[in-house]
């Protein structure tokens, strides 16, 4: 396996993950994601895709990670909805929601989801789960929203400030790594520009990878259809560029949200083919982010899922559904 940085493997995470199945969840990605649900106008002539279901006192909105968009929480929605009202939705650029502003920064995210939660009139507080770089933009939200906040849930958050510890040669391994990454995704996008990517041969049929098993094949060939845009392509760069800077940052430790619970799911710890160093590393950088995640909170609590993979949401959705309320009593319960 060649050396890439921190931040790369973490922002490539949900394009390589190894799911199994989840005996008391769906299978396979209802055919109702392969069209809109709510489109939500949040700008003149832009509009995100939300998808609410269910019934409940509290109202859940679920946040998607890197490179992802509502389908990934398919299994968490449909058992969640089943006593809570829940809603998920894709950022700008990904699924049915259109392209917005450029860069697709953190920043750029949290502006979206808070004119989101207040054009829907989403009922607030929220049960906010944010999975990977999810759990970035809801806890930024959260800081900047706090009254409409009833609780967090970060799903595998991922690990932070550990770019800096690197070994020197595995750093510049993963700057040449991501150079490499940049001119593909650009090649990609220029072949979807010209209108050519669907037929892509060589290296650039990679653009397209092949859909995973638990998409339907009414939701893959949806899925397919938004690579062949440019706006998915410009919107991925921009995203893996902004995550580079926010995954090489510790998690602050002066962060604090107050009385408001935040729950930490742990997946298993998974680093195929890192030398033992870089490894040490990122279990030193994953304690810690997850430590003082916990510490943010007076509600702090952390729950390890270590059968999981990093897309937790879709290899133990019950794990993440059991969990989501921040206490053991239920949604009604939290804060």
């Amino acid at each position: 396996m060649k050396s890439i940085t921190l931040s790369t493997l973490v922002a490539l995470a949900a394009m390589h993950a190894t799911v199994h199945a989840a005996p008391d969840a769906p299978q396979q990605t209802p055919d109702d994601y392969a069209k809109p649900a709510q489109r939500i106008a949040i700008a003149p002539g832009r509009s995100l895709n939300l998808r609410c279901t269910g019934n409940g006192p509290r109202t859940v909105l679920l946040e998607a990670g890197a490179n992802a968009d509502a389908t990934t929480w398919f299994r968490v929605q449909s058992l969640l909805s089943q006593t809570s009202r829940v809603c998920s939705y894709d950022r700008a650029g990904y699924g049915f929601s259109d392209e917005g502003p450029m860069p697709r920064n953190l920043d750029a995210d949290v502006a979206d989801l808070s004119t989101l939660i207040d054009t829907a009139k989403l009922k607030t507080p929220l049960v906010l789960v944010g999975h990977s770089l999810g759990s970035n933009i809801v806890r930024r939200y959260a800081q900047l929203h706090p009254k409409k906040v009833a609780a967090l849930v970060l799903v595998d958050p991922p690990e932070q400030g550990a770019d800096a510890l690197l070994p020197e040669a595995w750093k510049r391994q993963g700057e040449a790594g991501r150079m490499q990454r940049n001119a593909f995704l650009d090649a990609c996008l220029k072949a979807a520009e010209a209108g050519t990517l669907d037929k892509a041969e060589g290296p650039l049929a990679s653009c397209l990878r092949a859909p995973p098993p638990w998409q339907s094949a009414a939701v893959a060939a949806t899925v397919r259809a938004n690579k062949l845009k440019p706006a998915y392509w410009r919107t991925l760069r921009s995203e893996l560029d902004a995550n580079t800077a926010i995954f090489a940052n510790p998690v602050p430790v002066d962060e604090s949200h107050g009385d408001i619970p935040v729950t930490v799911i742990a997946a298993g710890f998974q680093t195929p083919g890192v030398p033992d160093d870089v490894r040490k590393v990122m279990q030193d950088a994953r304690e810690q982010t997850q430590t003082r995640l916990i510490a943010s909170s007076s509600k702090g609590r952390r729950i390890d899922v270590p059968e999981a993979s990093h897309e937790v949401q879709l290899d133990a959705p019950e794990a993440v559904v059991a969990n989501i309320s921040g206490g053991a009593n239920g949604i009604d319960d939290v804060r």
